[in-house]
């Protein structure tokens, strides 16, 4: 199974289907589903190896007062994969994240929030510092945001590691290919994650890993990845931020946050309870409500 996902056939019962649009820009056949016509812009960003699919309980309650906005990322889920290895690096996404949104001519008359889980945090902050969307957005939350490069000797070689195995033909076909073969394998992959999801959740990650396009995605995207720059540049951000933390996070620990705020002029933080790294999957109530939250006072 090396082809890509198809919509045609993968997604004929894909969450939010009948939103789903394909668009040309920034060198990339972007699969986004947009919902609403209302002023506020709702931009969601999933992180790696995941896709749209993960914000699939937010567009029902903002829709009626929002434009909701959620893109699957280059090469992750239906969208096609970006013109070169170099393209999925963070300055590489932000771009085209930013050519999407010019294309898609997207509302301006009301607040904008960008809100990005785990790698998403990271693209979206890239990408206000860049000022890819023009104005740098009005809130960003990052959920989980995976924000700081890893401490000491780790930081320095997960790069390279990652960037030699997304080199190697045989890594994503192999890895599939036990996704595919053994239940077992993404149900322990997302227990790792520290959440706890419901079946419909489980099996939308089975069918996402198991395709080889859509795993080398993600290793591509990792091997690319920079946050030594990113970091760097944080004290830099002007845009109003929230991070967010979960307590139960085996993925990207609660306490980055708080090391992440300690850099950016203003950031204020906010621990989530009894969650872990996937908590607006497995807890989309609390995370909505959230949302709603800095929605209510970016208008006020």
């Amino acid at each position: 199974m090396s082809r890509r996902l198809r919509f045609d056939v993968d997604g004929r019962d894909w969450p939010n289907g009948e939103y789903s649009r394909f668009v040309e820009a920034g060198g990339v056949r972007w699969h986004v589903q947009v919902a609403g016509d209302g002023p506020t812009l709702l931009l969601l960003i999933h992180g790696t190896g995941a896709s749209g699919h993960s914000w699939r309980d937010f567009i029902a309650p903002f829709r009626e007062r929002c434009t909701v906005v959620v893109p699957d990322l280059p090469g992750h889920g239906f969208s096609a994969p970006a013109p070169s290895l170099g393209a999925m690096s963070l300055p590489g996404i932000a771009s085209a994240l930013g050519s999407l949104c010019r294309t898609l001519a997207l509302p301006t008359s009301g607040p904008q929030i960008l809100v990005g889980h785990s790698a998403g945090a990271a693209i979206l902050m890239r990408a206000a510092l860049d000022r890819a969307f023009g104005e740098p957005g009005d809130t960003l939350i990052s959920l989980s945001g995976a924000l700081l490069p890893f401490p000491g000797v780790a930081g320095h070689l997960l790069t390279p590691v990652a960037r030699g195995m997304a080199r190697l033909p045989f890594v994503a076909e192999t890895f599939a290919w036990h996704v595919r073969s053994d239940s077992r394998v993404i149900a322990q992959l997302l227990r790792q994650t520290g959440s706890s999801l419901d079946a419909r959740g489980t099996d939308l990650y089975r069918r996402l890993a198991g395709n080889t396009g859509h795993v080398q995605a993600a290793l591509d995207m990792m091997a690319q990845w920079d946050l030594h720059a990113l970091a760097r540049d944080l004290p830099r951000l002007r845009t109003s931020t929230l991070l967010v933390g979960a307590d139960r996070d085996g993925t990207v620990p609660a306490r980055q946050a708080l090391q992440a705020a300690e850099r950016i002029e203003g950031a204020r933080t906010l621990t989530l309870k009894h969650l872990g790294h996937l908590a607006h999957e497995e807890a989309p109530d609390r995370v909505a409500r959230l949302i709603d939250e800095v929605i209510v006072a970016a208008a006020s």
